[in-house]
């Protein structure tokens, strides 16, 4: 009869471990559903050009825009995962040389899943090399058409809002008028990417949905030149980080003054590549902060 004494001391003992293991499992469940992932953005110094490395909660990978030389492939591994020699996807918002340069260095040495561009030719060396590279290795083209939504993973997707039309016959001498806008969305948290466009191009953003330009961050257009970056563009986007990718003493005055005090009087927190080196956010998609 001792053990039987002992054993109905010991059903207590079970029972608790049970709900506790239950408890567990339920715990594990809930978190398991919750969105945990970060997504990452690097705004890279690669000098006087556009390279944004951008990383989704689930690891998906894509560039948008090379800069204008092998830089990009001095920035990427201060970035990137330890010998992670893969990207999900390129983006080149135009066939510029300060936008597509590092592509080729990086297409011959990283496995790229897609590219994607507005699908302007160009007949430069780097634009021609470019295009070389991406058929050698077989990887799949897209062309950038407003509407376009990139599914990124976990809740992260990467919407073109520009161009709107077939921009294949645009003159390569003004190739940034077609120029891929997109805005990044995750979460409550956005960052509009506004390429090289004019002010031209974003009155006619303008025209077609203000309200799908306000963003956390904008990723200020052409190095921040004074052609851009319009105070009712500004307005309309009223981000609370401006960021600027310019290389330093850069012969074209970027960023030029009027455009620093247009984003500033919105109360934009102006960043600058050729100040700072690469620009690093972070958000889990409620919230933003600076690495």
């Amino acid at each position: 009869m001792e053990w039987l004494a002992t054993y109905k001391k010991q059903v207590p003992l079970f029972l608790y471990g049970a709900l506790a293991g239950v408890c567990m499992l339920v715990w594990v469940c809930v978190f398991a559903a919750a969105p945990r992932g970060l997504l990452t953005i690097a705004v890279l110094d690669v000098g006087q050009g556009d390279a944004i490395y951008i990383e989704s909660p689930t690891g998906v990978q894509v560039v948008i825009d090379g800069g204008p030389d092998s830089a990009l492939l001095r920035q990427l591994p201060k970035v990137m995962p330890q010998f992670d020699r893969s990207l999900d996807a390129l983006v080149a918002t135009h066939p510029d040389l300060d936008h597509i340069g590092g592509f080729v260095d990086v297409v011959g040495r990283y496995s790229v899943g897609a590219f994607v561009s507005p699908g302007i030719p160009k007949d430069t060396a780097s634009a021609t090399a470019l295009e070389q590279e991406i058929t050698d290795n077989n990887i799949p083209r897209y062309i950038a058409r407003r509407g376009m939504t990139l599914d990124l993973g976990g809740g992260a997707s990467l919407e073109v809002l520009y161009p709107d039309r077939d921009v294949s016959r645009l003159n390569q001498n003004i190739a940034n008028e077609g120029c891929v806008v997109a805005r990044l969305v995750y979460g409550e948290v956005s960052m509009l990417l506004a390429c090289d466009m004019s002010a031209d191009m974003e009155a006619h953003l303008l025209e077609l949905g203000a309200g799908e330009l306000a963003s956390d961050i904008l990723k200020v257009a052409h190095h921040g030149s004074k052609y851009s970056s319009s105070e009712a563009f500004v307005a309309a986007a009223k981000p609370a980080f401006a960021a600027i990718s310019v290389g330093a003493r850069n012969t074209y005055g970027h960023p030029a003054q009027p455009t620093l005090e247009r984003l500033e009087a919105a109360g934009a927190q102006v960043l600058r590549t050729d100040q700072e080196g690469t620009l690093v956010f972070t958000s889990d998609g409620s919230r933003l902060w600076r690495e």
